[in-house]
């Protein structure tokens, strides 16, 4: 029986997992229809609809045209750095992945075979990712702007028969040019050879014709025939993600055609409310799973308009930039990264600029990326006046972990957190000895196997490494390397990576707790909590901490502010006692602090800047200050 509840929903997708995902497999359109939705024959390797036949792009493309949808808005292409806008119906973007489809299959493109695409966000970028999946390929899409080294390391493990970018990225400040770099990773890969295609852009130096045997994207179209959507199995990948490893070397996550499908459809309905028609808007970038999945494939899935921005929240021109989208797209449903909130935030306390903005068909605001912070869900609720909902999931996942399924029950929604567990996902909180916690006790956050359809499969050509970096941590579960603890409703609270739990004195203390606290301030933008090497009590936390725009307070005004605040949430335990204001936070491109680094660096220990830094820069600023913070703390 259908139910419309959260409660018997969820209930039913862990007691009647085949009945309940064959039910959802119902959704898409197989070539071959699943009769099975789980093979365990190889646990704790699951495959997910075991015999099913389908074509991801079909189901994301020309079954809307078959439906009649084929006018349509499928994507939308706004780009604050050029000031151009551009249209893309299903008839459209179907003809044009078919016919790239066919340009990969001319230069040697074949079922199985992998792609490497190293581009900005650019329409050609969601384009390039449908027509490797039309052809029964594998993508790996790699974020535009990468450095050589890190480029040269996916090409290396991915193997790719092609390798797609264009002339480069354009910044607020500046152009980055990706022909050298791919270039000289191709070089570094040993693969010089590897046959390049490339979407040239004005205001660019280098051009195909300094790179021999490279072609140019739109030559190659013109001359492109057609393919149709290729069959595979729905156990067969999709695209590879490659996301950084502890040990240096990048993990390629694995996701597979059927269970990415069935998942991402239901997503999309359930937890989105999202259908056919509507306008869903992914603040993100097709380089992280956020991209993959909700620009590119859940809208597409589901028969929505998508909205592919190349842009920032703020200096595009301003911090308004968002809302003209809003406006400009009639966006339903907007997702982005709480970093992009608080940049907002930060530049626009009072979100002046919003009146000057029609976002009155903005119905929900969905965060992931990093926590939400109570003070920033409190502002974003009261500046839009629609439901801001915290959701929470990994690159692994594919989808959210936690969620608060608006299409399926509106809950309650409680500041600091992202409401439940979604169906497939069997959440524990799990002490060190494996041992379930009680409600309000922070442990570890572990998901009993088998996972749900659409999250990784493995790790491309490494069963090993999946096992020994998901799997044996805790027994018959996948852990996810995060903390936090339920309430008493069940709700889930996440606060922060294992590694930001940190011991004072024998206590085990959340940096994510204390930069909550802090986050309250209203003089604070946002900041980041980091456990120092203490030699007494063996370690000692070190606030830092960005102002908002126009705010004048004295640091030392400040930081009695914050050491008062965090010892009448938190206690005087967490010895809390220094802070200090820095011009900027070190953030990957997706808005994730960089925590373990600036504690590396204020320890005096050896570090690697990750390659997903947004700005390399404020790690060079930020050395001296948090070397004189470990002085100070010590």
């Amino acid at each position: 029986m259908v139910t419309s509840s959260y409660r018997d929903t969820y209930q039913r997708s862990v007691e009647q997992p085949e009945e309940f995902w064959l039910e959802a497999a119902g959704q898409i359109d197989w070539s071959t229809p699943p009769v099975k939705a789980l093979d365990a024959s190889r646990a704790p390797l699951f495959r997910w609809f075991p015999g099913g036949v389908l074509n991801t792009c079909h189901n994301a493309l020309d079954r809307h045209v078959a439906e009649g949808r084929g006018q349509q808005d499928a994507l939308i292409y706004d780009s604050a750095m050029l000031g151009v806008q551009q249209r893309f119906s299903y008839a459209e973007l179907t003809d044009l992945a078919a016919r790239f489809a066919g340009v990969l299959r001319s230069n040697g493109v074949g079922k199985g075979d992998r792609v490497v695409i190293y581009m900005p966000m650019i329409p050609e970028a969601a384009i390039a990712m449908l027509a490797t999946a039309r052809l029964g390929a594998v993508h790996s899409v790699v974020f535009g702007g990468f450095a050589p080294k890190e480029l040269a390391a996916r090409i290396r493990d991915a193997g790719p028969a092609v390798v797609v970018t264009a002339s480069g990225g354009i910044e607020p400040s500046r152009r980055i040019e990706y022909l050298p770099s791919v270039a000289e990773a191709l070089e570094l890969a040993d693969v010089p050879e590897t046959p390049v295609l490339v979407k040239a852009r004005e205001g660019f130096a280098a051009t195909t014709a300094d790179y021999p045997g490279w072609l140019d994207w739109d030559i190659q179209m013109g001359r492109a025939e057609p393919v149709a959507p290729v069959d595979v199995e729905a156990t067969d990948p999709l695209y590879i993600l490659y996301t950084s490893g502890t040990t240096g070397s990048p993990k390629g996550v694995v996701r597979d055609n059927g269970g990415h499908a069935v998942a991402l459809r239901w997503t999309l309905e359930n937890i989105y409310d999202v259908g056919p028609g509507d306008v869903m808007w992914t603040a993100s970038d097709v380089g992280w799973v956020v991209g993959h999945s909700y620009i590119v494939y859940g809208p597409l899935l589901a028969g929505a308009t998508t909205v592919l921005y190349e842009g920032k929240p703020v200096g595009t021109p301003d911090a308004g930039a968002f809302w003209r989208v809003i406006q400009d797209h009639r966006v339903n449903v907007l997702f982005t990264a709480p970093t992009a909130l608080r940049a907002i935030r930060k530049a626009d306390p009072e979100a002046e600029l919003l009146k000057g903005y029609d976002v009155s068909s903005l119905r929900t605001l969905f965060a992931a990326g990093e926590r939400l912070d109570s003070d920033t869900f409190q502002w974003a609720s009261r500046i839009l006046d629609v439901p801001v909902v915290d959701h929470w999931w990994q690159t692994e996942t594919g989808w959210a972990i936690c969620a608060n399924p608006r299409g399926l029950e509106q809950l309650p929604i409680k500041a600091g957190s992202p409401s439940v567990p979604m169906p497939g996902f069997k959440l524990q909180i799990l002490d060190g000895a494996g041992e379930e916690v009680e409600p309000g006790t922070e442990g570890n956050i572990v998901l009993g196997l088998p996972l749900p359809p659409g999250t990784l499969a493995t790790l491309w050509r490494n069963d090993e490494r999946y096992v020994s970096s998901y799997l044996q941590a805790f027994d018959g579960c996948y852990a996810t390397g995060d903390s936090g603890y339920r309430d008493g409703d069940g709700y889930v609270f996440v606060m922060g990576r294992t590694d930001d739990i940190i011991n004072v004195a024998g206590h085990r203390l959340s940096t994510g707790a204390m930069e909550q606290v802090i986050g309250q301030h209203p003089a604070v933008a946002e900041c980041a909590v980091i456990g120092l090497a203490d030699p007494l009590k063996g370690q000692r936390p070190s606030g830092y901490v960005v102002l908002k725009s126009g705010v004048d307070v004295p640091e030392d005004v400040l930081a009695k502010d914050l050491v008062a605040l965090v010892r009448r949430d938190i206690g005087a335990v967490a010895d809390f006692k220094h802070v200090t204001v820095v011009d900027a936070l070190p953030k990957t491109r997706s808005g994730k602090i960089l925590r373990k680094t600036m504690r590396q660096i204020a320890d005096g220990e050896e570090y690697t800047v990750p390659s997903t830094i947004e700005d390399p820069g404020v790690i060079d600023q930020l050395i001296g200050t948090l070397r004189v913070g470990r002085e100070q703390t010590g």
